[in-house]
C-alpha cells in the first residue's frame, strides 16, 4: 500500500518542569503524527540528529535507514522506529520499516514529491525558533569546538557531546570521553568527564566563544568530573 502524502516536520520542546525528557522531532504525514500511531515506547529522534545539512532525512539514490524515534528506556529494551529513504525517480520513497522489538510495523510505504520534501527537510533545518538560549549557545559551541581537533589530541580526550536540557535551561554539559570513545574498535580502558557550565544573558555567540576559550586553555578534565568508565578503568588511567 502507498500513501501519497504532505511531509511536515515539527520540532517539540517538552515542559521546563517535566525532568528527563529530551526535545524530539515529530513526523507528520497529511497531518498525522506517525510516531504516536506506530510508536508509543518513546519519543521521536533529537533534531541535533537528524535536522542537519545534508542530514540521515536526506534522499539519495542509495537506500539507508534512518531511526526515527526510540524507546524512553532503551532500544535493546523496548525497540524503536526505523523507516527506509530512498529517491525515486521524481518522489521520496519512504518503507522498510522496522522495528526491533516488533515482527512488524503498521504503516504504509509513503511517497512525496521530491522538490516538496527537500524544501521541507531544509525548512526544518533552518528554523531554530524553538532553541533556548542554552540550547543555541551548546549549538554553537559543540561546532566550534568540533573544528579544533588540536586541544583533544594534547589532552588525550575525545568529545562526546555539548547538551543543554530543557529541564536546566541556564546551563550547558560538556562531555568528554578519555583517552577515546569505547566502541568495539577500542577495546582498552576509557572514562567519560562531565563539565557543568553556566549560560549567562549575553549573546549566545559571544559566550560560545568564551566558553571554547576557556575550555581550550588548559586540560578540561581537571575541571570536569568523572561519570563513567570503571574503578578499574580509573585506576588503570590513573585516577583514584
Amino acid at each position: 500500500m502507498t500513501a501519497d502524502e504532505r511531509l511536515t516536520l515539527r520540532v517539540v520542546v517538552p515542559d521546563a518542569t517535566r525532568t528527563g525528557e529530551s526535545v524530539e522531532v515529530r513526523v507528520l504525514v497529511g497531518g498525522r503524527d506517525i510516531l504516536a500511531d506506530a510508536f508509543g515506547k518513546g519519543p521521536g529522534e533529537d533534531p541535533r540528529y537528524v535536522l542537519v545539512p545534508g542530514g540521515p532525512l536526506t534522499a539519495g539514490s542509495e537506500p539507508h535507514e534512518v531511526r526515527l524515534a526510540k524507546a524512553s528506556c532503551t532500544e535493546g529494551c523496548c525497540g524503536a522506529l526505523y523507516v527506509t529513504i530512498q529517491r525515486d525517480g521524481e518522489d521520496v520513497l519512504w518503507n522498510g520499516w522496522r522495528n526491533p522489538d516488533e515482527d512488524e510495523v503498521d504503516l504504509p510505504a509513503f511517497r512525496f514529491p521530491a522538490s516538496e520534501y527537500q524544501r521541507e527537510i531544509e525548512r526544518a533545518t533552518a528554523d531554530l525558533s524553538w532553541e533556548w538560549p542554552a540550547r543555541t549557545v551548546a549549538r554553537l559551541l559543540e561546532q566550534d569546538l568540533r573544528q579544533r581537533t588540536d586541544w583533544l589530541t594534547r589532552w588525550e580526550c575525545e568529545l562526546g557531546a555539548v547538551s543543554a536540557w530543557p529541564w536546566s535551561r541556564g546551563e550547558i554539559n560538556v562531555f568528554l570521553f578519555h583517552p577515546g570513545r569505547p566502541s568495539v574498535s577500542h577495546d582498552g580502558p576509557w572514562l567519560q568527564f562531565q563539565m557543568t557550565l553556566a549560560v549567562s544573558h549575553d549573546a549566545p555567540a559571544e559566550q560560545a566563544a568564551r566558553l571554547a576559550e576557556r575550555l581550550l586553555a588548559a586540560d578540561p578534565r581537571q575541571a570536569a568530573r568523572l561519570v563513567g568508565g570503571s574503578p578499574a578503568f580509573a585506576t588503570q588511567l590513573g585516577y583514584t
